[in-house]
């Protein structure tokens, strides 16, 4: 059976550009470690879970600005961000 042929970057490559994102303020990276629970250390530590990706996205997606503001500033698409998740969490 063939798999489609893709050209985003791969899952984890687009998490970690969004997860920079969000934490380049300071506001929102608190807002981030707040409603995931992860501690700085343990956000670090954790960088290659998916399921810690994943939750990095998902944060997004709950707040629409958030999602459209990170987009943008990735020049990708909402919907790629939202791609990125679900294959994450499909891992």
């Amino acid at each position: 059976m063939k798999q489609g042929v893709s050209n985003e970057e791969p899952a984890d490559a687009i998490a970690l550009q969004a997860l920079a994102w969000t934490l380049s303020d300071p506001d929102r990276a608190a807002r981030l470690l707040s409603l995931t629970g992860l501690d700085p250390d343990d956000l670090r530590s954790r960088l290659a879970d998916p399921s810690v990706l994943a939750a990095c996205l998902q944060f997004l997606e709950a707040h629409e600005p958030d999602l459209i503001a990170c987009s943008e500033a990735l020049d990708i698409s909402p919907e790629a961000l939202v791609r990125a998740r679900h294959r994450l969490e499909s891992l």
